[in-house]
């Protein structure tokens, strides 16, 4: 069992910027693709971004290449998504992610975190 807590997250003007952190609680950590996906309010939840095992291979949905970089420290069991020139329509739930295979379909992780919100104002 794998469990997942976010943090980081909050109010933050149009421009500004925000990290947060997952942390997992399994010695295996580094056995395990992460990725961070974010819900909306009203809108289905949609894929942000995957790191592999090492830290090796990264993916990244188009609206948000260039501006949020992912990345993992296996030794403090912690991925990290840096956000930056925050939108207001980077709004909504973060959530953190744990699976077997990198992908950037939500049904091929098996373990979620609770999700931390961010709220972009304009």
């Amino acid at each position: 069992q794998v469990q997942l807590v976010e943090s980081g997250g909050g109010l933050v003007q149009a421009g500004g910027s925000l990290r947060l952190s997952c942390a997992a609680s399994v010695r295996t950590f580094s056995t395990y693709v992460m990725g961070w996906f974010r819900q909306a309010p009203g809108k289905e939840r949609e894929f942000v971004a995957a790191i592999s095992r090492s830290g090796g291979i990264t993916q990244y949905r188009d609206s948000v290449k260039g501006r949020f970089t992912i990345s993992r420290d296996n030794a403090k069991n912690t991925v990290y998504l840096q956000m930056n020139s925050l939108t207001p329509e980077d709004t909504g739930v973060y959530y953190c992610a744990a699976g077997r295979l990198i992908a950037s379909t939500g049904s091929r992780y098996d373990y979620w975190g609770q999700g931390t919100q961010v709220t972009v104002s304009s």
